[in-house]
């Protein structure tokens, strides 16, 4: 039986008996137990996953398998050491099934803090909409994954330090703004762009909750897009409409949300938020999760492809200080860059290298140049971001990695749609082989092209490639 709360509970060891097609015909008490509560019958099926896959991989193998293992039984988790026998086929080809050590450890409820904790990282990998804010909640940082918060995102750059409850409009507050954070966290809010409602989470960072140092601004979609996949089907489908744009346009907006809550579901298995898990699954789990997140960029890509090939596609002209947006890439950046023992060197002074170009489309190109470099570099080795005025009048910002580089073929074509920087067995710049699009580039050169600008790849000092965004000066 199972004791009081915080209690183990040592129980003895059980046995038990399946047959070839994986049935348990006889079980002692414990493990008898465990079958019914985890939905089976006697005889029936193994009913306890953990169990049946040692089973099964005995029996496939004709092994003997001691493992330990754990399993949920529906109020506590139950772990002991599972000794699995195979039987000949002349004996019924089952296995004998031994549990020794068998424990059962009732489940302690989450603190308060670790389910604040579970329900910030669910936020975090549904948030279409992700901010870094100052403690007085100005933005210093916006991203928006939703095409209908692109305007969103455009309003938060053209006005850095702006308090972002003036940049939304927040349904059932009148009171002047901004109010305390907590008065704030999970209120409902629109923005101009969209139509949907976005669920507000306020996250305080520092030591100190009741004096941050900042926030975590992220905006959750309380619904899907409204646009449906309806763009274009049957006679509606322009004859000229490409794959690409038919994703752009159409699909891109319907999967995004549901690509979305498969991430989130992934990470909160891989992290065992809903309960116990064996280390496989747990992998399994996180092997969704980073599909998820590859399909989400590859989403992302299409519709910038979609927008960047319109005719007539124009940027905005306002002044960007190019040591200010690497800094800023660099930032996003950070976590990335720390994983892979990644330095990010940034070189120029604010307001010598000042571009007549749209500040989020030259932090895009950034973003993709900065992280290439460190997807493709060695790990504890050096990126460089230097922003600098030419001398004919121009200014540009460089990112030097110092990777194996790029051969002069690979530099012909390194910005060809489609082409995914010479990921292949030669062991060439795209060694991680992380699966990327092959549109990074090309959509970064169309739109350093559509600013008047241009974008080029050369040998960096020292080995290593070397990206240089040139632009009008303002």
């Amino acid at each position: 039986m199972m004791g009081s709360a915080g209690r183990t509970d040592d129980l003895p060891g059980a046995y038990g008996l399946t047959d070839a097609r994986d049935r348990l015909l006889s079980a002692d008490l414990p493990l008898a137990d465990l079958h019914v509560r985890c939905g089976g019958d006697l005889p029936g099926t193994l009913a306890i996953p953990e169990l049946l896959a040692l089973v099964q991989q005995a029996r496939a193998m004709g092994l003997r398998i001691a493992r330990n293992f754990s399993a949920f039984d529906g109020d506590a988790e139950v772990s002991g050491f599972a000794r699995i026998h195979p039987l000949g086929d002349g004996e019924g080809g089952g296995c004998e099934v031994l549990v020794e050590n068998w424990q059962r450890n009732p489940l302690i409820p989450p603190s308060a803090r670790d389910f604040a904790e579970r329900i910030d990282a669910i936020d975090r990998a549904t948030a279409e909409v992700s901010a870094r804010l100052d403690a007085r909640q100005g933005v210093q940082v916006l991203s928006a994954r939703a095409p209908d918060a692109i305007a969103l995102q455009a309003a938060a750059l053209a006005a850095p330090g702006t308090a972002w409850s003036d940049l939304v409009e927040l349904q059932d507050i009148s009171h002047r703004q901004p109010l305390h954070w907590r008065l704030l966290d999970g209120t409902i809010c629109r923005f101009s762009g969209s139509q949907r409602h976005w669920r507000v989470r306020l996250i305080p960072l520092g030591p100190d909750a009741h004096n941050p140092v900042g926030f975590e601004l992220l905006l959750v979609a309380e619904e899907a897009l409204a646009e449906g996949g309806a763009a274009f089907s049957g006679d509606d489908t322009p004859p000229d409409a490409s794959p690409a744009r038919l994703v752009g346009t159409a699909l891109t907006p319907v999967l995004r949300q549901p690509v979305a809550r498969i991430i989130a579901n992934a990470e909160t298995m891989r992290a065992r938020l809903a309960g116990p898990l064996r280390d496989e699954y747990s992998e399994y789990a996180g092997t969704i999760a980073s599909a998820g997140q590859h399909l989400a960029a590859m989403l992302d890509d299409l519709a910038d492809l979609e927008v960047v090939e319109t005719p007539g596609f124009t940027t905005a002209d306002e002044p960007v200080d190019l040591v200010d947006a690497g800094t800023r890439a660099a930032g996003i950046l950070g976590v990335r860059a720390q994983k892979r023992e990644t330095v990010l060197v940034l070189e120029g002074e604010r307001g010598m290298a000042v571009a007549s170009a749209e500040f989020r489309r030259v932090l895009q190109i950034l973003i993709n140049l900065i992280g290439n470099a460190i997807a493709y570099a060695p790990a504890a080795s050096t990126v460089t971001v230097s922003a600098f005025a030419t001398a004919d009048g121009r200014v540009a910002v460089t990112v030097a990695d110092q990777g194996p580089g790029v051969t002069p073929e690979q530099a012909e074509r390194i910005f060809d749609k489609g082409e995914r920087l010479g990921r292949d067995s030669d062991g060439g710049r795209g060694a991680n082989n992380d699966g990327g699009s092959g549109l990074g580039l090309y959509i970064s050169r169309r739109l350093a092209e559509a600013m008047a600008g241009s974008l080029t790849v050369e040998a960096a000092p020292g080995g290593g490639a070397l990206f240089r965004l040139e632009l009008p000066a303002q």
